[in-house]
């Protein structure tokens, strides 16, 4: 399979029209074209986009499910959003340039030493990107290293996740408690809310998006993809040809937590909040069903999954948010035992019937 194929180049195409019609549409008339709400709105499903297709990677290639994967997602925007509330400085409400006001409120005379640093943004692209990096490095190896595998790793996946987030919930750790991270002011000096900003981080959104669906796509049509398949199917036979199993699951593992911090630093400027409860083991589960609505093993798929769901989500969780789970649930079981592959799946059987080509790519199996 060619690593840059005919949906590669359609979904190049599409995101770079979206990306132009957006940034045309808001900054080349006088009055925006598109409100700036839907533009952030956009750009949150992007960063969803980006966190789903990590999920995917190790879930769909490697069959390693992953239930915590919001936690590498949070720890991104954490990390990010410690950058974002450093720029507050005079602009709080209490007027501190050297802590954010809920450190001030709650009594805090110093900057607990994790924020050291974190005033500056090459600082913040790199906490981005190691701390979500270290924690999967830790966790990856401890139970990789110790065969733990399915169910158990799941739940242990879940564990951790939750522990995170009642470890956030608390005011002592000093990133905001309950509250989290919230009123950014300014992103490199320039105001956060203003439409140039909005649109640059939808652009910023999309083009990591692309580099990830590059990086991913050039991984899984590698020699290590045909290991990571491999392990799926048959973990036994991959370790028996004299492969470290271990060491391909913790290096496909990390960097997956590495896009998904990524997408939570997207995020967290786009949505104006980070908060714990992006650890809470439901997000991660809800992710996990993008995947599988979109069509696991398929990388597109995921993005589709977690572009379909979040939009339907924002329809109906307004319209009826307390039979929102209920939906999404049915939604989830009727795919699995209707719709082999996912949405994506069908689609490219639908192409493939209209073209009288066979459809190519992975299936995941049962």
């Amino acid at each position: 399979m060619k690593a840059f194929d005919q949906a590669f180049k359609i979904f190049t195409l599409a995101l770079t029209v979206a990306t132009l019609t957006i940034g045309v549409g808001c900054l080349g008339f006088s009055e925006p074209l598109i409100a700036p709400s839907t533009v952030g709105l956009l750009g949150k499903y992007l960063s969803y986009a980006i966190l789903a297709l990590s999920i995917d990677l190790v879930w769909g290639y490697m069959g390693v499910l992953s239930l915590g994967h919001g936690a590498f997602f949070a720890l991104g925007g954490y990390a990010f959003g410690m950058y974002l509330m450093r720029q507050i400085g005079a602009l709080g409400v209490y007027g501190d340039v050297s802590r954010p006001d809920f450190m001030v409120f709650i009594g805090l005379e110093k900057l607990p030493w994790p924020w050291l640093g974190s005033e500056y943004f090459p600082v913040a692209i790199l906490m981005t990107i190691l701390v979500p990096a270290a924690l999967a490095l830790a966790f990856g190896w401890t139970a990789f290293r110790s065969r733990v595998s399915g169910v158990y790793f799941s739940i242990m996946s879940q564990a951790l996740t939750y522990a995170l987030m009642l470890a956030f919930y608390l005011n002592s750790l000093g990133f905001g408690g309950n509250n989290g991270f919230t009123d950014f002011k300014k992103i490199l000096g320039f105001d956060v809310h203003s439409l140039g900003i909005t649109v640059a981080l939808f652009v910023a959104s999309a083009l990591v998006l692309w580099l990830a669906i590059v990086a991913c796509r050039l991984l899984v049509t590698s020699r290590l993809g045909l290991v990571m398949v491999a392990i799926r199917d048959h973990e036994e036979r991959v370790r028996f040809a004299g492969y470290k199993v271990e060491n391909v699951k913790v290096a496909v593992f990390v960097f997956s937590a590495i896009l998904a911090g990524l997408g939570g630093a997207l995020y967290a400027p786009q949505a104006g909040i980070i908060n714990p409860s992006l650890f809470s083991p439901i997000f991660s589960i809800e992710m996990v069903v993008c995947v599988a609505l979109g069509g696991r093993g398929s990388l597109y798929g995921a993005i589709f999954g977690a572009f379909l769901v979040n939009y339907v989500k924002s329809r109906l969780s307004t319209l009826a948010p307390d039979l929102w789970p209920f939906i999404l649930g049915t939604i989830f079981v009727l795919v699995t035992i209707f719709g082999q592959g996912g949405a994506w799946g069908f689609l490219r059987r639908g192409w493939g019937k209209l073209m009288g080509e066979k459809a190519v790519g992975y299936e995941p199996s049962n």
